[in-house]
């Protein structure tokens, strides 16, 4: 029965330049080089809790943009954006505008953070909300949300 994703790999284009850039981001744990094939593995969160792997041109030259998500939590959301700022990271909403507006999915819910990496990948710091879903509303700001939940 799955529990979870444990494991997710991407090609990038140069392995030392992402290595670099993925060791800035927090709870990143370097695991395993093998830099005659140019790649890396890391823990996410917790050694032994989930795994990333970047490759250089595997299977090809081509890198093709991927996205994926790191959960976070709540309280880590709002220092996100101010913590990448200081990477010189740029980060956007799910709609690629201003993070000083992040959005909420209430399907879930969760709220969120976009950035890239320097493959142009997409990536994700998302925590989940405590509240109930609400699949039948849009994707809204978080100011919104919490202003509809009682929290303003």
């Amino acid at each position: 029965m799955i529990k979870g994703i444990f494991e997710t790999h991407i090609n990038v284009s140069d392995y030392k330049k992402s290595a670099e850039f993925y060791e800035k981001l927090l709870n990143i744990i370097p695991l395993y080089e093998d830099a005659e094939r140019k790649l890396k593995f890391y823990w996410v969160g917790q050694p032994g809790e989930a795994m990333l792997g970047i490759r250089e041109n595997y299977p090809s030259s081509l890198v093709q943009r991927q996205h994926f998500a790191f959960r976070v939590d709540l309280n880590d959301i709002s220092s996100a954006k101010d913590y990448l700022s200081s990477l010189n990271i740029m980060t956007t909403n799910f709609f690629g505008e201003s993070a000083d507006n992040l959005l909420v999915f209430p399907f879930m819910p969760a709220v969120s953070i976009y950035f890239e990496d320097p493959d142009g990948h997409s990536i994700e710091f998302i925590a989940m909300l405590d509240d109930q879903p609400k699949p039948e509303l849009e994707i809204m700001p978080w100011k919104e949300w919490e202003k509809l939940c009682g929290r303003e």
